[in-house]
């Protein structure tokens, strides 16, 4: 049994440069026109560098954006749930032109694109197919509503890994560093556990169920940009390694990191979550109660239900579905709704929003929701946050789970 095969059926598909072909890219990038781009965008164009988003050549044109918003497939046929999409307000810029894609924060040299078609879109219609609202306070709807005039298509050639591999090292691991290292340990069933926060003690419980039937878990902590009041991802890097390293057997999981930005898309951002770890090499994604889920916009189980909705065969990476856990006191220890039998009086549903409230106020967290070890790590850095900070990090935790 082998690895399961990069989306599309072919071999991973990396974008970025490397030795003389980059050099001579880089000198040209200068001289072209730039175009500034969002941290989402950013996000995207390491993606396809590093292969996450095989077998993607660029930026998509506007019947594949019609085709992933409507139907969840490009203009070729290929299973794509959400767009891949670079816009701008450049007036100037044509079809035809060869442009450098610059970070609007840093100035940083991206890539170069090659842009084939330039359209206008309606912005209100994907924000309806992808978040299912168009609610300004959806996160992934207010980026989109932001976005510039025009979208741009085209391939693009990636120049940087944009500063991921020097700020995070070993842990920002691109798809062919994760298939070589499962190949090494002879893992093929393979389950993604998708995390934007620290792992409590329900996330523990939902990688050791996955650790019963398969040959080992990949952690894969999200390192680009967060919705204000979620963790850094250095800070929940660190609590991560202090959980594996004490609770977990030697061998069984791995901690990585991938440079995107949530889209907080729910059910379609569970699909592409289960796309690109297909690229990395997992059999398995994790799904869970609120997958890539945002206040109450979502059911808690819709993005399990999205998996059985796409047609059969469009992701080799399938869903495992694990139930509402929680701590059980009759039990004594974690369980879920499949193998508890209390009330709910005997339940304490653990909330990533209550942990970051308690946080943020000083309090100790409990032995139910989290690990002693996991708990000193985030402590340490809320008493680093000034007491500015730390309110709005209580405020804003609480808008949005």
């Amino acid at each position: 049994m082998a690895l399961v095969n990069p989306h599309g059926g072919g071999p991973l598909k990396p974008l970025l440069l490397q030795g003389e072909a980059l050099k001579a890219e880089q000198a040209r990038a200068k001289t072209l026109p730039q175009i500034k781009v969002s941290s989402r965008e950013a996000g995207d164009i390491i993606m396809l560098g590093i292969g996450g988003f095989t077998p993607l050549d660029g930026f998509m044109t506007k019947a594949d954006w019609q085709g992933v918003c409507d139907g969840m497939k490009m203009a070729n046929g290929l299973f794509w749930p959400i767009p891949v999409t670079l816009s701008t307000d450049d007036e100037f810029v044509k079809a035809g032109s060869d442009v450098a894609l610059v970070e609007s924060q840093t100035g940083e040299i991206l890539a170069t694109m090659k842009v084939t078609e330039k359209y206008g879109i309606d912005k209100a219609h994907e924000c309806m197919q992808v978040y299912k609202t168009t609610d300004a306070a959806h996160p992934g709807v207010k980026m989109v509503m932001e976005q510039g005039k025009y979208n741009l298509a085209g391939p693009i050639k990636v120049l940087t890994t944009g500063g991921f591999k020097e700020k995070y090292g070993e842990q920002f691991m691109t798809p062919a560093e994760t298939r070589a290292l499962f190949e090494k340990m002879g893992w093929k069933r393979i389950a993604a556990f998708q995390t934007r926060n620290p792992m409590h003690r329900s996330h523990e419980y939902l990688a050791k169920i996955a650790i019963e039937t398969m040959d080992g878990v990949l952690v894969h902590s999200l390192l680009g940009n967060l919705k204000p009041g979620d963790i850094p991802a250095e800070v929940r890097s660190e609590a991560i390694d202090v959980l594996v390293k004490n609770y977990f057997a030697p061998n069984t999981v791995i901690q990585a990191g991938y440079p995107l930005d949530m889209r907080y898309a729910g059910p379609r951002e569970a699909l592409l979550h289960a796309l690109f770890r297909q690229n990395y090499g997992c059999s398995h994604l994790i799904v869970g109660r609120d997958h890539a889920g945002v206040g109450d916009y979502y059911g808690p189980f819709d993005a399990q239900h999205i998996f059985d909705e796409i047609p059969k065969g469009s992701l080799e990476t399938v869903n495992m579905n694990i139930d509402w856990t929680f701590w059980c006191n009759k039990c004594g220890g974690m369980a879920s709704q499949r193998t508890c039998p209390h009330g709910k009086d005997d339940r304490i549903l653990l909330s990533g929003t209550k942990v970051r409230s308690m946080l943020s106020e000083g309090q100790d967290l409990p032995v139910e929701f989290s690990r002693p070890e996991v708990a000193a790590v985030l402590k340490k850095y809320y008493q680093g946050l000034t007491a500015e900070q730390n309110v709005k990090v209580e405020l804003k935790g609480h808008s949005a789970a």
